[in-house]
């Protein structure tokens, strides 16, 4: 399969949303600002990203993070003069209705097209629909189009994805695969997908998933946590252990830094410490982070994600999420 310069531009401006969100949430400095103005205006003028083929959809990965960014965005005081407030709307609309229009049959978001090519996609996975999930109900209360059925199908997909053993299918297979073996769907290959999909359901009141729910899959990922250690910088995807693959580590760090944000304060510096210390043993030499070497776009995604994880931590979060 050979990407399109669709995927690459989709890859660039979803990777400038995640790194970001991490400027938002930063402490702010003279530089800072400037930064955060100038990648804000980016995202704002961007085109917004096509469809590369018939199967590679990876402008959806752009339209969940820059709706994740300006919801964040529209939330903050710094934000909320002219023209700055009425840009962030209508650029969010537009996201909403793209995500509208690319919500797949079944309920849910993905960034490859199935078994059937259409212009609705009809493959999606239950890691991807999940984090846009509460932001979409953050941009309701902001009074944004948020359509309720599309919200709806996409919380029950998640739901749908969920599985006994505390692990959620990578994608929606009405009859679970059971495989045996190393399968991605158990526990340890699951383990990234745990934490955004139990927050997501979290946030959305989902009352199967109580505080101790979300203790029960932090508790999984670290106890299993040397299955993301042998993936992160493998350079094919899903190559380790129970398909694995290196881009999972600092996104399943951040959602769990989202989830421990999500457990009673008492808890959280304990949990936090434990989290911590897995996300900076993996820095570079020069601040930056980066767990598959896939393309630019590896290091954008991957500091914007460790940044993110560690404020949640040292500060209790900028933004509650």
């Amino acid at each position: 399969m050979q990407y399109s310069p669709a995927s690459f531009s989709a890859w660039k401006l979803a990777g400038g949303a995640i790194s970001t969100l991490a400027l938002l949430g930063a402490e702010e400095t003279p530089e800072r600002r400037k930064a955060l103005d100038k990648s804000i205006e980016f995202v704002l003028a961007a085109e917004r990203p096509r469809r590369g083929s018939d199967w590679d959809i990876d402008n959806n990965w752009a339209a969940l993070y820059v709706t994740i960014l300006l919801v964040d965005v529209a939330r903050d005081a710094r934000f909320q003069g002219e023209p700055w407030k009425s840009r962030i709307a209508a650029r969010g609309a537009e996201y909403l209705q793209h995500l509208s229009d690319q919500q797949d049959p079944l309920g849910g978001w993905g960034y490859y097209e199935g078994p059937v090519v259409s212009r609705r996609p009809t493959w999606s996975t239950s890691f991807s629909t999940a984090c846009v999930i509460p932001a979409l109900l953050r941009a309701k209360e902001l009074g944004w189009p948020v359509d309720e059925k599309m919200l709806a199908r996409a919380i029950e997909y998640v739901r749908r994805c969920a599985l006994p053993n505390g692990a959620y299918q990578y994608d929606l297979q009405p009859i679970p695969r059971i495989t045996g073996g190393e399968s991605i769907n158990d526990v340890k290959g699951s383990l990234g997908r745990i934490q955004v999909c139990n927050w997501a359901r979290f946030r959305a009141q989902d009352p199967r998933v109580t505080l101790e729910k979300l203790r029960e899959g932090l508790t999984q990922f670290f106890d299993n946590h040397r299955f993301l250690d042998v993936a992160r910088m493998r350079p094919i995807p899903h190559e380790a252990y129970y398909a694995n693959a290196g881009y999972f580590y600092f996104f399943g760090h951040y959602y769990a830094a989202l989830v421990i944000e999500s457990l009673p304060e008492s808890e959280r510096e304990a949990w936090h410490a434990r989290l911590r210390a897995e996300v900076v043993k993996a820095q570079g030499k020069q601040g930056q982070f980066v767990d598959f070497i896939g393309s630019f776009y590896s290091y954008t995604y991957a500091t914007g994600f460790a940044a993110l994880a560690l404020q949640a931590g040292l500060r209790g979060g900028a933004i509650a999420r």
